[in-house]
Formats: C-alpha cells, sequence, structure tokens
C-alpha cells in the first residue's frame, strides 16, 4: 500500500423522504441564491416542485438550468455558466444522476473562471475556486455524487473528457433509492454497470502486494450484480435499489482504490465510443467494452483475473489462466443476461468506425491509455474494439 491523502466531504442525507429537507439542507449551507440543474423530464412531475416549494419556504432565490443530455454538452455547461456569473449565483443543485451534476459542477467551475471551462477537461488549466454543488440523485449510476470528477462533451470536436478535481467533490447529497423507482430497466442495468466498472478499474490497476481496497473493490462489484438482478425483477425492491444508490456513491469517491495508484483503461475508451456517437449510454459502453479489454490483456494480470473470477463467480482451480478465462466469459455472459450490448453493432457501430474510435482514444496516438502493464497505444484499441465485431 503506498503513501495517499483520502478526502471525501460529501455530506449523504440517505432514506426515505430526505430530498423533503432541501430547503433546510441548502439552508444550512448558507445558499441564498440556486442554479438548478436538471434533465429528465420525470423530475419536473413531482420531484421539482416540492424542491421549489421547500426552497421558497426558506427564502432561497433560484433560477432554473434545464434539459441537460446524456453525455452533457459544453454547450449547456456555457449556457450555465452565463447565467450564474449573471446572476450572481452562490450555489448549484443538480437533480438526476451523472448527466445533471457533472453539468453543475463544471458550470461551478467554470462560474470562478475567466476562461472557456473546457480548459479543465483539456488540461491546459486547473480550478481554483468553484462554487458550490448539491444533489438529490435520481439515477444510481455515475457516482459523480461524491466523485471530483467532471466528463462534459465537446460535439464539434467529437472530444468527450473529464477533468479531477477536489473543487468537483459536492457539498452533500441527498438519496432516497425511492427516486430511482422510475429509472428504465435499460438504464437501470446501464447504470449499474457503471458502478461496477469504477470499482473493477481500480481493482485491475497493478498493485505491489495484497490491497485491502482490492478486496473491497470486488465485494462492492459482488453486491452491485445481484442488486442490479433483483431491481431488474421487482423496480421498487427498496433495498435492491438501496445497494445500488449506496455502490454508485462509494464505487467512485476513491475508496475502493485507496492505497493504490490507478488510471482508468476501459473508461478512455468509452468515452470515444460516446464522444463519437453521443446516443450510446455511457454504462452500456464500458459494459460492452470490458470483456474485449479483459481478453486483450489477460496474460498480463491471471493472478488478478482470476481472484475476480473466485470472488464473482465461485470459478476455483489450479489452472490460473482457465479461471480468468471463464472469469471473462462468465462477466460477459452476466451484461448480456441483464440487456447490456455484447457487440458493436448493438451500438450503431461497425469496422469503418474502429479507427476514427481508436484515434479519438488515444489523441490520434499522441498518448498512452492506462498506466504500467496496462497502457494501450491506438494499435491495441484497434485491436479490442476488433475483438467486438
Amino acid at each position: 500500500m503506498i503513501d495517499f491523502d483520502f478526502v471525501s466531504p460529501t455530506k449523504i442525507y440517505f432514506g426515505k423522504g430526505k430530498e423533503s429537507q432541501i430547503g433546510d439542507i441548502l439552508s444550512d449551507f448558507g445558499a441564498k441564491k440556486v442554479l438548478i440543474v436538471y434533465g429528465s423530464k420525470r423530475i419536473e412531475a413531482d420531484l421539482l416542485p416540492l424542491v421549489l416549494k421547500k426552497l421558497e419556504e426558506k427564502g432561497i432565490a433560484y433560477l432554473i438550468h434545464s434539459g441537460v443530455r446524456p453525455n452533457p454538452t459544453l454547450d449547456f455547461v456555457h449556457k450555465g455558466v452565463e447565467i450564474a456569473k449573471s446572476n450572481n449565483v452562490d450555489f448549484l443543485l443538480a437533480i438526476g444522476g451523472g448527466s445533471p451534476i457533472d453539468a453543475a459542477k463544471s458550470i461551478a467551475c467554470g462560474a470562478c473562471y475567466e476562461g472557456d471551462t473546457f480548459d479543465f477537461n483539456l488540461h491546459i488549466a486547473s480550478p481554483k475556486k468553484a462554487l458550490p454543488v448539491g444533489v438529490i440523485l435520481t439515477h444510481a449510476s455515475a457516482g459523480s455524487e461524491l466523485s471530483n470528477s467532471a466528463v462534459i462533451q465537446d460535439d464539434e470536436r467529437q472530444i468527450k473528457q473529464g477533468f479531477n478535481s477536489d473543487f468537483n467533490r459536492p457539498a452533500f447529497a441527498v438519496e432516497n433509492p425511492e427516486l430511482t423507482y422510475g429509472v428504465s430497466a435499460y438504464q437501470t442495468a446501464a447504470g449499474g454497470s457503471d458502478i461496477m466498472m469504477h470499482s473493477l478499474e481500480r481493482y485491475f490497476d497493478p498493485s505491489d502486494d495484497d490491497q485491502l481496497a482490492d478486496e473491497w473493490a470486488l465485494s462492492l462489484v459482488k453486491n452491485t450484480m445481484k442488486a442490479i438482478k433483483d431491481a431488474l425483477a421487482n423496480p421498487t425492491d427498496y433495498q435492491a435499489r438501496a445497494r445500488l444508490m449506496l455502490n454508485s456513491s462509494l464505487s467512485h469517491n476513491g475508496v475502493t482504490g485507496i492505497g493504490k495508484k490507478f488510471s482508468f483503461v476501459v473508461h478512455p475508451i468509452e468515452h470515444a465510443l460516446s464522444g463519437y456517437a453521443p446516443n450510446i449510454t455511457h454504462g452500456a459502453g464500458v459494459a460492452l467494452i470490458f470483456p474485449a479489454w479483459a481478453e486483450y490483456v489477460l496474460d498480463r494480470d491471471l493472478t488478478k483475473f482470476a481472484h475476480m473470477a473466485e470472488v464473482l463467480f465461485n470459478i476455483k482451480g489450479d489452472d490460473l489462466k482457465k479461471m480468468a478465462i471463464i472469469g471473462v466469459t462468465s462477466m460477459r455472459q452476466f451484461f448480456a443476461s441483464i440487456g447490456m450490448p455484447t457487440r458493436l453493432a448493438d451500438v450503431g457501430l461497425g469496422e469503418k468506425d474502429i479507427p476514427s474510435l481508436a484515434a479519438l482514444a488515444t489523441g490520434n496516438n499522441t498518448r498512452l491509455i492506462g498506466c504500467c502493464h496496462q497502457s494501450l497505444n491506438m494499435e491495441d484499441v484497434k485491436a479490442i474494439l476488433t475483438r467486438l465485431l
């Protein structure tokens, strides 16, 4: 285990009806004028009127910036920054899942910056200040409610990229599992897949010794797999939805990678896919890519792949490679069983798209993806994507 600094300052308000406390919560955090960011139409039916009522009761002024799409766009963020600056907003409230949360984070940083907020995503500048962000979570998926990451897409340049900063960590997250009952089966499965991948990415990063965090990561993944199945069988299973919601938060606040160096590998490849074709749901994209990536790099870390197979699928034996192969095959079968794509054609892509996708993922072969023995160049990415034809 390496030396580390760990911070996870977000206060979680978890349980039934917690959203009704939003006025008190924002007041306790000193909010005077709030910019509310959301995308889904289902927010407008019951939740948004409740939120506005609670803010009005506390005398908290508000503005609304709605319509953020999945894979949030730079144009939406730019408009939000303009609203925040011109109206002296002092707090952002994101209602929804990863897309409105990431958009709110980017707006919060951009409102305190004189340049283009996408400078942060391009890694040519780092935020020095940001407005505080709060969250009412309605979709268990991205883990953005506790993470330091914000991923935004520039459609014009087909660039989807994130930046990490502790300024991105929300001040609070309101988490009522009942608010996820209306999430479709496909989005529930895609969201659960993303939760799994946040911890699997951390697990598969190389380590020199047995890692406590590795066991936490696999335990969270196993728990999430069962919760996905339970939620798909019964969309109003409170305990299943609760596990998904809390796992979402803990999968991406850093705890499942604590004491390790890690660099995501599957996520950057998926960002190329959904940057290239914004209709692709991110969680579905990582579920698509993981088995192909795993097959390609299997021999680089047989011990870890075999251990994953044993913990997640109860596969035992003395032949590590055989265990590893069965484990990866079992993971592909799991993703297929919950309705996730297994071929590029399932998301509307094909062989002709592979060169462009590989170029986007690697900056036209100017950077490697991952680190240490996981590192992938453009030809590696092409080979992985070719496995999905």
